[in-house]
């Protein structure tokens, strides 16, 4: 009985250890060797000098079927060093990424959820990512709308032409204009920040912007001033404000803010007035005179 067992185990001894020698050989089949770059470079050199592919393996030790592969990638590529290796294929089509982009050149403020529908509706399933990514990769990127006052043409006009009448002003005349204007900004339509989807260089455009308009209830309408040197005085407005209370604004807060920030003679008050520029200028501590718009 002793030896009947004895001889059970060392069957079971040896049966162990053929399988693990098999699964070694197996392993070792699995395992190719990567050439080195010299090698392949040395294949390459010996197969221009005319060796053919027998006589290069013989004296490298290598396989021919290596040494075809790496002349055959040579003759294609002009190179030895391995190809860059494809990722995943693109879940979007061209004529998809065509469309997506067609679609946020037209109305920049499309959402992701809007792109994913559209895809899904044209046949492809994506996801919010992969619409993001994509879109990246056409050089857009997702950005906060800018806030941009709401201006008629005739103000637009009117800008343009004081830009480029002062277009070569030197920096020094800057620092002598005190700037100010009233305001009471409300964002009409919707009061959250927007998101649009545009290039580097298009944050200004109509169509990547939200309008703000000076008017609306629930806010103060305040007046304020303000230099190269610093903020002036800010002064709220209570009521409608005429002739009278915006003479009694300035005298009780333009001059002491010209003061304070230190503006010396011939210093010049700009007041922006609609869309357009009022000039006028300092007399020392005597007061303002006002000269025509500009």
């Amino acid at each position: 009985m002793l030896l009947i067992s004895v001889c059970y185990l060392y069957k079971r001894h040896l049966s162990t250890e053929a399988i693990n020698q098999s699964d070694s050989k197996l392993s070792t089949m699995a395992k190719t060797k990567e050439l080195s770059k010299d090698v392949r470079d040395k294949i390459v050199d010996l197969h221009k000098a005319g060796m053919g592919y027998k006589t290069i393996a013989k004296q490298l030790g290598e396989k021919v079927t290596t040494v075809g592969a790496i002349i055959r990638k040579w003759k294609k590529h002009k190179r030895t060093v391995n190809l860059p290796r494809p990722g995943a294929p693109c879940k979007i089509s061209p004529r998809g990424v065509a469309m997506i982009m067609r679609t946020v050149r037209n109305q920049p403020r499309t959402t992701w959820e809007d792109l994913v529908n559209d895809l899904k509706a044209a046949g492809t399933i994506v996801t919010k990512k992969t619409i993001g990514n994509t879109l990246r990769g056409e050089g857009l990127k997702s950005c906060s709308t800018r806030k941009v006052p709401l201006l008629k043409k005739a103000h637009i006009h009117a800008r343009l032409k004081f830009a480029n009448e002062h277009l070569n002003d030197s920096e020094d005349n800057w620092v002598k204009v005190l700037w100010s204007d009233e305001t009471k900004m409300e964002l009409f339509g919707i009061n959250s920040t927007r998101r649009v989807w545009r290039s580097r260089n298009a944050a200004y455009d109509p169509k990547n912007t939200i309008p703000t308009v000076k008017h609306g209830g629930g806010n103060i309408m305040l007046w304020w001033c303000f230099s190269a040197k610093g903020t002036g005085q800010l002064h709220r407005i209570k009521g409608t404000m005429d002739g009278t209370m915006y003479r009694q604004i300035l005298g009780e807060n333009l001059l002491p803010s010209a003061r304070a920030l230190k503006m010396g003679r011939g210093w010049v008050f700009q007041h922006v007035v609609d869309g357009y520029s009022s000039k006028t200028h300092g007399q020392g501590n005597k007061g303002v005179a006002q000269e025509e718009a500009h």
